[in-house]
């Protein structure tokens, strides 16, 4: 049997749509279309149902999937192994939110880079979850980092760590907010201002609903979109916003925020560390992804 026309298989079964693993081939979509034609016809079974969307496997597809894949991986290990070049640097292309990418993840992958024979180079872009996880299905990221966890078989994730998140002001809002911020009901958090990154509140809706069972009252009044800026508006007094804690500690330390509010089970948020189906097999891709989760256990 042909392992190019397995190859494209188990990409399509992993993609679950013809197009998609055409783009993870570098082939066209008809091509990917006849190679697996030829193998059904080889196999004398159906192997994908067509649909409105994708694809769907059939039983033996699965069935197939499941032999081949493991065997597909390890050869695909065998050659980036052996094709290695200590003399030059293989590339690992990073996805993932601005702010985590850039305070937790590019620093401890920056340890992995230089010219030891192990080492890579980095190349590193910025989105928010649907954006990070398209461009990784896509082929155009080999690792991402994002707070939703896909679904179907194409991409595996990996839980990296949780976020804990803070309702933050600065000193002098603090003051104006009164004892009373520190219940449940927070009343006097009703006509305070809101920094956000986004119209629709996402950060101090999430932080509301699963603190104080309600919908925040005030409308967002600067919006900007990246939570550091956000903590810069909230410590020149614009007013509340919600944070990630790792994102505020200096300034909670130094006291140009201050909490507003200590629940005793905080709002979580969990980012997943993801990667294509079958990649880990790669080198410089599992070095990462294992660096970043031994990392993550100090972060949290």
């Amino acid at each position: 049997m042909d392992l190019a026309l397995l190859r494209t298989f188990v990409t399509v079964h992993r993609a679950g749509s013809f197009t998609r693993a055409a783009a993870l081939l570098g082939l066209s979509q008809p091509a990917v279309t006849s190679q697996i034609r030829t193998l059904e016809r080889q196999l004398g079974r159906p192997l994908f149902l067509r649909q409105a969307r994708g694809v769907t496997p059939t039983t033996i597809g699965d069935e197939l999937a499941h032999k081949a894949a493991p065997h597909l991986d390890a050869l695909v290990e065998i050659t980036e192994t052996g094709l290695d070049d200590e003399s030059s640097l293989r590339t690992l292309h990073l996805a993932g939110p601005p702010e985590f990418t850039a305070e937790r993840a590019l620093p401890a992958l920056t340890e992995l880079t230089g010219e030891d024979g192990q080492g890579f180079a980095l190349r590193a872009s910025f989105g928010n979850a649907e954006e990070t996880l398209e461009g990784l299905a896509a082929g155009h990221h080999d690792l991402a980092i994002s707070t939703a966890r896909p679904r179907g078989a194409l991409l595996t994730a990996t839980p990296l760590c949780d976020e804990e998140h803070v309702l933050v002001a600065s000193p002098a809002r603090a003051e104006q907010t009164g004892p009373g911020s520190r219940g449940k009901a927070v009343p006097a958090l009703e006509d305070v201002p809101v920094i956000e990154v986004h119209e629709s509140l996402p950060f101090v809706s999430r932080y509301w609903a699963s603190v104080f069972d309600s919908r925040p009252a005030s409308p967002g009044t600067v919006i900007v979109p990246d939570l550091r800026a956000v903590l810069a508006c909230a410590v020149a007094g614009a007013g509340l916003a919600v944070l990630p804690r790792y994102l505020c500690t200096a300034a909670l330390k130094h006291g140009d925020v201050v909490a507003l509010h200590e629940p005793a089970v905080p709002p979580l948020r969990t980012y997943f560390l993801v990667v294509r189906t079958g990649t880990l097999a790669m080198p410089h891709i599992a070095r990462a992804h294992e660096w970043l989760l031994q990392a993550a256990s100090d972060w949290c």
